[in-house]
């Protein structure tokens, strides 16, 4: 899914702090733009197999009826295997050599609650918009879905509290470091830069995800997240790795 030389691009495009946040979200953008082109048309292509493909129908029909009778558990579990797992047995595999290292456990011990809970909010939103706008997948209600997800939960809520907490993991979970998170800077230099690239990867997914049922939206999203969080978790990393420059 992401090769070594797509991880190195995205860690030299996560520039310093003081570069201005629009630069900064372009670049990393600009570095994830092959590995999110590859998700972004293996989900146009199941979405196009849900619709004109009898059997690939089916099969995620059968995946909506799980999600039904599980509802949340389901809903948990997924993100756990997607935005958790996933991404820490692909570190392992491709990055340390098959090797398992204490870190692991402990990235483990953060993401599988973080995305299992984020996951759920994620669930809410979705029942929340097709309350408010309905279930319809015409194109009015498609955009107006997207905008708000966009601009309004992911802007205000999804993203900043992704960047506090990893950011506070990577401080080894010390107290003082989430005073800076009420600073103006933070926003302007962690979560705007974050923003930019989220939307770059996530407006093409979401706005295929929002022209399924309701009942495949969450399953869909469990399936692209896997991706976001490995391109994240390295432009999280990159951002709190001290500056080698003298």
């Amino acid at each position: 899914m992401l090769h070594g030389g797509g991880v190195d691009a995205i860690k030299a495009a996560c520039p310093s702090r003081r570069e201005a946040p629009w630069r900064a979200g372009m670049r990393a953008a600009k570095a994830n733009f092959l590995p999110a082109l590859v998700i972004q048309s293996a989900m146009l292509a199941l979405l196009l197999a849900y619709l004109y493909h009898p059997a690939t129908a089916a099969a995620l029909n059968q995946l909506a009826e799980l999600k039904q009778r599980t509802g949340y558990l389901y809903t948990s579990v997924s993100a756990m295997i997607a935005g958790a797992i996933i991404p820490e047995l692909l570190r392992i595999l491709f990055f340390q050599k098959g090797r398992l290292q204490r870190s692991n456990l402990s990235n483990l011990a953060f993401t599988l609650p973080f995305w299992g809970s984020i996951c759920i909010t994620v669930d809410l939103f979705y029942q929340l918009q097709a309350w408010m706008f309905g279930t319809g997948v015409d194109i009015p209600t498609v955009v107006i879905k997207v905008l708000v997800d966009q601009l309004g939960y992911t802007a205000f809520f999804a993203t900043p509290a992704t960047c506090i907490l990893y950011d506070w993991k990577h401080s080894g979970y010390q107290p003082r470091t989430l005073l800076r998170v009420f600073k103006p800077s933070y926003y302007r230099d962690a979560v705007l830069p974050t923003l930019i690239t989220n939307w770059a990867v996530w407006i093409p997914l979401i706005t295929i995800i929002y022209c399924l049922p309701l009942t495949l939206q969450v399953p869909l999203f469990g399936l692209a997240l896997s991706l976001w969080v490995l391109l994240y978790t390295w432009m999280s990393e990159s951002r709190n790795q001290p500056s080698r420059s003298s």
